[in-house]
């Protein structure tokens, strides 16, 4: 049996924290773990990094974890984990790259077969509580601005206690609410998913 952390892809791959390799071209033979996620989120900073202070998207994953009903609690802390792996790109940046948005759509399946969420990623409130905390993110963290986006028409703007966590600290408190929330669910090893 080989270890899966000797790099035997040729071509776009990049080394995880964990010490394994994420294929770009085969991200389902690739392995990767809750770590590999948390520290990713942690270190990445929403709004391209515009933002008034660093914030990352591991606490905004974090915030949606708690917008949502209890049993959508996990989809929604793992809504945005492909940017753990393929960074948090601005929705008018991504706009332009159709490959990137093929690639983070085969990462997302991934992920959602291997952490058992199916489409739950993809549900109303889920959507709704990313939707949410954008439009509050705009209020607290960037500056004034005049753009009136239409996917947050009708959205209520819930209060929320910014933390503006470290990137290790935001790692730290994403994986722990994740282990509390897999736990919660049949089917998941905590281990082997930490591993």
């Amino acid at each position: 049996m080989s270890d899966s952390r000797i790099k035997t892809a040729t071509g776009p791959t990049i080394l995880l924290g964990s010490g394994h390799y994420l294929d770009f071209l085969d991200p389902a033979g690739s392995r990767f773990t809750l770590l590999d996620i948390a520290r990713g989120l942690g270190n990445a900073c929403r709004f391209a990094g515009q933002c008034d202070r660093f914030y990352s998207v591991a606490e905004h994953s974090w915030h949606a974890s708690w917008l949502v009903p209890q049993p959508l609690a996990f989809a929604a802390l793992m809504h945005d984990a492909t940017e753990a792996f393929i960074g948090d790109m601005t929705r008018p940046l991504k706009s332009l790259m159709p490959a990137y948005k093929q690639i983070e759509q085969d990462i997302a399946n991934i992920i959602a077969h291997r952490f058992l969420l199916g489409d739950q990623c993809e549900h109303p409130l889920v959507k709704r509580a990313d939707l949410q905390l954008l439009a509050a993110e705009q209020q607290e963290m960037m500056p004034p601005h005049d753009d009136t986006w239409s996917c947050l028409e009708g959205i209520t703007v819930p209060a929320i206690d910014w933390k503006h966590w470290s990137p290790v600290d935001a790692a730290n408190n994403w994986l722990s609410r994740a282990e509390s929330l897999i736990g919660r669910f049949p089917g998941h090893d905590v281990e082997d998913l930490l591993s």
